[in-house]
């Protein structure tokens, strides 16, 4: 399957490191212009520069940007800024998210601020970048907006955090619901539920909080008895982004190594 997004334009967020900067350099690799965005400023300046080094043969290019995905006019003023710059936005990917430190805690512990911050990145975050990139995917009748999730999303979250199970959940039931929103337009809305992934430091915490025993049984679990990577989770969201995937929308995919 020969996947091309020369000429296409891409906003990653969530791009400093983990699945977000493997889904930017596996669309730069593809010819896509790559918009990075993500509140760690070093870290996604350097996913910018990696795109920009692996997409020198297909024309793929990396473009920085520092932005708080809860921050609703942040986010507006940066796909205006992109917009200035591309005739079109192609692409979303709604890859921000994460528990933000936070561990698995007693319900009676856990405080309006900790909640809502959960809330903030993994479902509204999602919700402020496809309202602001929809009018121009109107305007083109067409567009791709991926929405990464978690497994957690679909049962219950390893982390024991209720409000990281409950915001992907909520993510979940957005990219249905702006499905058929935004279907009449050409535009797909899809979403990808991963498994557990060593991929960023949170989840290299959390895999070596197991200890020994959990984490063979946590590889027990998994039917191909082995961990993923970052790239498994690229790879889903190329064949949402491309031709391959024009008459699906509204499905999430688990990529886990099935259960």
């Amino acid at each position: 399957m020969n996947i091309s997004f020369a000429n296409k334009t891409a906003i990653v967020t969530g791009a400093a490191h983990g699945f977000g900067r493997a889904i930017a350099l596996a669309f730069a690799e593809r010819g896509a212009t790559v918009v990075a965005c993500d509140i760690i400023a070093d870290e996604v300046a350097e996913t910018a520069e990696q795109c920009c080094r692996l997409g020198q043969a297909s024309g793929g290019r990396g473009i920085a940007k520092v932005v708080d995905v809860g921050d609703q006019a942040a986010v507006q003023n940066m796909v205006n800024a992109v917009l200035a710059e591309r005739d079109t936005i192609d692409i979303l990917v709604n890859n921000a998210g994460g528990v933000l430190g936070q561990v698995g805690r007693p319900i009676e512990q856990i405080s309006p601020r900790d909640w809502q911050a959960i809330f903030d990145v993994n479902v509204s975050g999602a919700f402020y970048c496809a309202q602001a990139v929809a009018p121009s995917m109107k305007t083109a009748c067409a567009g791709r907006i991926i929405n990464i999730s978690s497994g957690a999303g679909l049962g219950i979250s390893l982390t024991g955090i209720q409000a990281y199970a409950s915001a992907k959940a909520a993510q979940i039931g957005l990219t249905r619901q702006l499905a058929h929103e935004l279907g009449p337009w050409g535009i797909t809305v899809n979403n990808i539920a991963p498994g557990f992934v060593r991929s960023n430091p949170a989840t290299e915490r959390q895999w070596q909080s197991y200890g020994e025993d959990g984490q063979r049984q946590l590889i027990e679990n998994i039917a191909l008895k082995r961990l993923g990577s970052p790239a498994d989770i690229a790879h889903g969201v190329l064949f949402f982004a491309s031709d391959y995937a024009a008459w699906i929308s509204g499905q999430v995919i688990s990529i886990d190594g099935g259960k």
